[in-house]
Order: structure tokens, then C-alpha cells, then sequence
């Protein structure tokens, strides 16, 4: 009797071996993974326990700067726009050829200088016509005289009846008056003759020539020969938030002058220095702003008519502030404070912020001018946490790095002073614009 080979197990059982299996990988998979810890992750752990290799205390590298004095300006930013003081479009008075365009696209002109003429002779000739007709009715009126002469002795004598004398009373006030229309016309004629030389009324640029020399032009065209738009003074219209309203106010009621500063689009040139002369008599309630105007100079001509600009309007200046870069002051949700640098540590104080100019800020209570504080590298602070310093550069972005910082109260050897800021003449350019209600 031969024996059989016994029969595989059912396919439903192994598909169960193997289940079991990868169950069993998985589940020690999970229980090692939280043991086994990457170098990256223990240095990191170390970290947070403020000890690094053989237990030393952890030194966290900053840049740090010296809290400066000195004036910081206020100012109130807004945008606006160029606006001509007065702009003139330049017809004509009367009707004829264009016989001269005395002037070139683009020209400055002068108040009182030739711009174009308009063909005088059809003028001239109406005036030769009217002079010869005051003459003839001069001579009337004179022989009218004689008469009323001669009517005046004959009356005396009983010779004429009076009513003939009264008539030539009334005749020779006659031909008085038609000669006083005669010069009356005169005058007119060369008055249209003065408008036939079409002078610039004032002193601007003129613009391009809307039309051409041997054109036929008429006084009641709807169209201008050219426009003539005052450069020198200009103005400049700009929009200021409400709520700074009333602080203006106060200070133009008191006489006193504000300046204003026109920068470029991109705030890097500063185009001219003005004064502000008025405030709108409305508060624009789409916006919630009020239009200012103030008037520059314009002597280099920067400021063109529409030119977008970035207005800047100083209404006050603190003196003799501490001044810290906004990058030093953090806030928590129960105080606003800076970390101060002394004896290798950092230390949090809490701080009263002022005015707010560019990315600087005034610092009403709290600091010290000279005291270092930190600027960058501060998410990595805790108090009392050691540091590396280093002393940032004015201006240049760079440091110099230390192994200590100088202590509270001194600049260091390192630090420099940052140089004053613009106390009204705006010799910088400011690095963003800010609005500021102090």
C-alpha cells in the first residue's frame, strides 16, 4: 500500500500567516520609533535644555545697536497729485488769418510776450474808414458851431425867432454826439487790434500748438490756439486722514507754517520742499480724508502738472528723544518691551513707545540712550538667555562681532551713532511711509 503526499493547506490560511505577520512588523515598527532618535533631534532636545556639549550654557548670536538721541519728525503722509495754480487756455478775440505762431511746443513764456497774430489789415482798414468819418463830422459839428454863433447875435436883435435858434441848439449837440460815437468807435477798432497780437497773460510753459499758421480762427471757436500752464509756484493737492484734522488746525490757526514734502512714486527722490497754504472746507465722507494744498517753488522744475507724488506734512518734531529701530520692540499680550543686552545676557524691559517715523520709533519710558538692545535673532531669546553680539553698523548693515556686549548705558567700541534724522529740512529719504497722529 503506497502512501500519498498529504494536501496543501486551504489558500485562506496562509493569506492569515501573512496578515499576522505584517501586524507583528508593524507593532514593533511603532514601539521603536519614538526610542530611536536622530543626532539632529537630540542636539535639538539639548537645546531647549539650555546645554550643549559637556553641559555648557547655550549662546544665542544676535545683532544689537545702540538706543540713540536725538530729534525724530512727526509727519502726516498722503497721496497727491500736481496741480497747477493757474492754467490758461489762450483764444482768440477776433476773427481772421492766423498770420504768425510766435512761439515754440513746450516753450516757458514770459507774461506779455507775442504767442501769435491774427491778420490786422481788415482792422486797420475799418479804422481809416472811421477816422475819416470823425473828420467829416467835425467839420459839421464846427460849421454847426458857426451858425449857432451867428443865430446867437442875430437873436439878440430881434432879427430871428428864437425857435430858429433853438434848433441849432439841438443840431450842434447833434453832430457832439455823433462825433463822441465816432471815437468811441475808433477806440474799438484799435483795441481789436491790440487783441490781434495775442500775448501770454501770464509767466508758465506753453503747451503743444493746437493750431496751425494760415488757419481762418474766429472768437467763438470752441477749441484754443495753445494753453499756458503756470510752473513757478505750483501746487501740490493732497488727501490727509480725518482724525488729523484737528491737530492742523490748531497749528494754522496760530500762524504758524507747516511743511510739506514731495517725494516720488517710489520714495526715493524727494522732489521739492512747500508750505501748506489752505484745508479743503469739507471732509470727502467716500474716504474719510480732507484734501490740504500746499504751494512749492518748483525752481528746478521738478514737480510737472498731474505728476503723482508722495506728500509728507511735518507737524511736529520731538527733541532730544530715545530712538530705537522698530525691529526692537516686541509685544506680548500684556506689555510692549525690548531686550536689553548686559553682562552677555539678555534681559526684557518693558518700554513706553512714542512716535513712530520710518523704521525708527521714540521711546517715551523705559530706556536710556547708549543701552544696547537686540534687533535680530530675538525669536531664539528667552530672559537671561547668554548671547554673542553683534554691534550693527549705521548704514551699512553690517557688525562687528563680540563676545560680550558693552554694558548698558555705553555705545561700545563697536556701535556708531546713528547720525539725526530729518528735523524739517528732509535731507534723507525715508525708507516707507507711515502715517503718524501723535
Amino acid at each position: 500500500m503506497t502512501s500519498q503526499p498529504s494536501p496543501d493547506p486551504p489558500r485562506s490560511s496562509r493569506s492569515w500567516i501573512w496578515l499576522l505577520l505584517l501586524i507583528g512588523v508593524a507593532g514593533g515598527a511603532a514601539y521603536l520609533y519614538p526610542r530611536m532618535k536622530p543626532p539632529a533631534e537630540e542636539k535639538a532636545e539639548k537645546g531647549k535644555t539650555g546645554k550643549g556639549r559637556g553641559g555648557a550654557p547655550r549662546v544665542v548670536p544676535v545683532v544689537a545697536t545702540a538706543a540713540r538721541k536725538g530729534d525724530m519728525p512727526v509727519y502726516l503722509n498722503g497721496l497727491g497729485s500736481v496741480s497747477p495754480l493757474n492754467t490758461v487756455n489762450i483764444r482768440t478775440r477776433v476773427d481772421g488769418e492766423l498770420l504768425n505762431v510766435a512761439y515754440t511746443e513746450g516753450q516757458m513764456v514770459k507774461q506779455g510776450e507775442l504767442l501769435a497774430e491774427v491778420d490786422p489789415r481788415p482792422l486797420n482798414a475799418q479804422l481809416a474808414q472811421f477816422e475819416a468819418q470823425k473828420a467829416r463830422d467835425e467839420s459839421i459839428l464846427a460849421n454847426a458851431r458857426l451858425d449857432m454863433t451867428r443865430y446867437k447875435a442875430l437873436l439878440n436883435q430881434d432879427a430871428i425867432p428864437k425857435q430858429q435858434f433853438d434848433t441849432q441848439n439841438a443840431t450842434v449837440l447833434q453832430m457832439e454826439s455823433t462825433v463822441k460815437a465816432d471815437e468811441a468807435q475808433i477806440e474799438n477798432i484799435k483795441l481789436q487790434l491790440f487783441y490781434s497780437r495775442i500775448t501770454s497773460p501770464l509767466t508758465g510753459r506753453i503747451g503743444l500748438r493746437l493750431v496751425d499758421r494760415g488757419n481762418i480762427v474766429h472768437a467763438i471757436d470752441v477749441g484754443p490756439l495753445a494753453v499756458v500752464t503756470q510752473l513757478q509756484p505750483i501746487a501740490v493737492l493732497f488727501n490727509i486722514a480725518e482724525d488729523s484734522l484737528p491737530i492742523v488746525s490748531r497749528k494754522m490757526q496760530t500762524g504758524e507754517k507747516l511743511t510739506v514734502f514731495a517725494w516720488d512714486r517710489d520714495l526715493k527722490t524727494r522732489l521739492g520742499v512747500g508750505t501748506l497754504l489752505t484745508i479743503d472746507n469739507q471732509i470727502d465722507q467716500a474716504s474719510g480724508t480732507v484734501r490740504f494744498k500746499a504751494s512749492f517753488a518748483n525752481d528746478d522744475l521738478s514737480l510737472f502738472p498731474n505728476q503723482f507724488v508722495n506728500a509728507r506734512l511735518l507737524i511736529d518734531t520731538v527733541r532730544n528723544a530715545v530712538i530705537v529701530p522698530n525691529a526692537a520692540i516686541q509685544r506680548s499680550p500684556t506689555s510692549t518691551f525690548v531686550y536689553v543686552i548686559a553682562q552677555e545676557k539678555a534681559v526684557p524691559r518693558e518700554i513706553v513707545p512714542g512716535a513712530v517715523e520710518a523704521d525708527e520709533t521714540v521711546i517715551e519710558k523705559g530706556l536710556e540712550p547708549g543701552e544696547i538692545v537686540a534687533i535680530d535673532g530675538i525669536d531664539r531669546l528667552d530672559a537671561g538667555a547668554r548671547v554673542a553680539v553683534r554691534i550693527a553698523n549705521a548704514g551699512s548693515g553690517r557688525g562687528e562681532s563680540r563676545g560680550s556686549a558693552a554694558p548698558a548705558g555705553r555705545s561700545g567700541r563697536g556701535a556708531t551713532e546713528t547720525p539725526g534724522r530729518d528735523s524739517g529740512r528732509g535731507a534723507a529719504p525715508p525708507p516707507a511711509m507711515r502715517s503718524v497722529t501723535p
